[in-house]
């Protein structure tokens, strides 16, 4: 869903924590995080599940991964 995004903050080794952002661009598509052998992988993906473009972290390496849901349309009463 548009406004889907993903931060995440590393350690690059330098003494100051770096800051990527993963953030889905259009409609219809969404951002994906998985864990793979040591490494995390965030994607924005589109409605069929193919990436558009992918971000690798060593996990070793990230001090935080928040996920912020886009706002939904629902109301909730």
């Amino acid at each position: 869903m548009k406004g889907d995004r993903v931060e995440i903050v590393i350690d690059a080794g330098d003494g100051a924590p770096r800051t990527y952002e993963v953030i889905a661009t259009r409609a219809g598509r969404r951002v994906e995080v998985a864990t793979r052998r040591g490494l995390i992988e965030v994607s924005e993906v589109t409605r069929t599940g193919s990436p558009v473009r992918t971000a690798r972290f060593m996990s070793s390496r990230i001090l935080a991964l928040v996920e912020h849901p886009a706002d939904g349309e629902t109301d909730p009463s």
